[in-house]
């Protein structure tokens, strides 16, 4: 191996090591990815996770103060575009990502509304609807619509189970937004003076208001897991793991109370996390408490899912 494909693979590498060392949750779902979806899935999370190192921590902890993250998100952001354009960055988790965006099929049209977001946390420090809806959208929903482009390279779906697959998509990564923000409710105001959810004051924060929170976060998750069947192969079982984790975080901070949820930081337990990864490998799709609250298999016992989607995925194109 010499050349590009050389430096391709050690880009590979480097963004591959970003997951591992950053989350454990999104490293144990990769796994269950086929391996060239897995690959594909770690350079997108690099590259966010990158960025949202210059906006979170890091960046300041190295002396940058807002002014000097901005221009160095700025210059992060316009080393993207030039690579998916051109196909090479001298950044190695940039180039694993432009290689990535050209070979799934999307480009800045996803990366714009993310860049726009992280640069938001450098001078927003609270939202009204609107801005919310926006923030989320580009810092969690087309973080997983890249990751569905990912999982459909090579799948051939009709255009209305596509629209399906986005909005799925599009509510899971919401979902997993609105968990962090209601885990890390009271590090964010304290620490980094950042109130995400409109209307949402820390110091008088009650039960009332986590269940609305709660609620809406299980609206995004049912609405995910129903179009978790219809997925590939490759990438059904990760994406039920996921789901599945996000969804038990949700009912754990749904039994914490709102006064000891703004003064500890509520996490699923590793042996938690293994039954539930357990479960996904066999096909099983966590149960959200709403319309359906009977649990679903995505091997056995498949519910009818919504009039636009199919039961199964599609066959790849030119397999037996």
């Amino acid at each position: 191996m010499t050349g590009l494909s050389l430096y391709d693979a050690v880009a590979d590498e480097t963004a591959s090591g970003v997951i591992r060392r950053y989350s454990t949750s999104f490293g144990l779902a990769s796994r269950l990815l086929g391996p060239d979806v897995r690959q594909h899935v770690e350079n997108v999370y690099a590259l966010v996770r990158v960025a949202d190192e210059i906006v979170d921590g890091p960046a300041a902890e190295a002396g940058l103060d807002d002014a000097a993250a901005r221009r160095c998100l700025d210059d992060f952001e316009a080393e993207t575009e030039t690579a998916m354009r051109q196909g090479f960055s001298a950044n190695l988790v940039v180039h694993a990502f432009a290689r990535t965006a050209r070979e799934t099929g999307f480009g800045a049209e996803l990366t714009r509304p993310f860049f726009a977001s992280m640069r938001a946390d450098l001078v927003a420090s609270e939202h009204d609807d609107e801005s919310f809806d926006r923030y989320v959208h580009g810092s969690a929903e087309v973080v997983g619509l890249m990751c569905l482009r990912a999982f459909l390279v090579g799948h051939a779906y009709p255009p209305s189970t596509v629209a399906a697959l986005d909005d799925g998509a599009r509510r899971l990564g919401a979902a997993f937004q609105k968990v962090n923000f209601l885990r890390d409710l009271a590090a964010d105001f304290e620490h980094l003076g950042r109130s995400y959810f409109p209307g949402v004051d820390v110091t008088t924060f009650d039960e009332a208001t986590k269940r609305r929170l709660v609620d809406d976060i299980d609206d995004d998750l049912r609405v995910a897991g129903e179009i978790i069947p219809v997925l590939p192969a490759t990438s059904r079982r990760a994406v039920a793991l996921a789901h599945g984790l996000f969804a038990e975080l949700n009912r754990r901070l749904e039994a914490t109370p709102a006064s000891s949820l703004i003064r500890a930081r509520v996490r699923v337990p590793d042996p938690v996390k293994l039954r539930i990864a357990a479960g996904a490998a066999i096909g099983r799709i966590a149960s959200v408490p709403g319309p359906t609250t009977a649990e679903q298999s995505t091997s056995s016992a498949t519910p009818a899912p919504s009039p636009s989607l199919p039961t199964s995925p599609p066959p790849t194109p030119g397999a037996a």
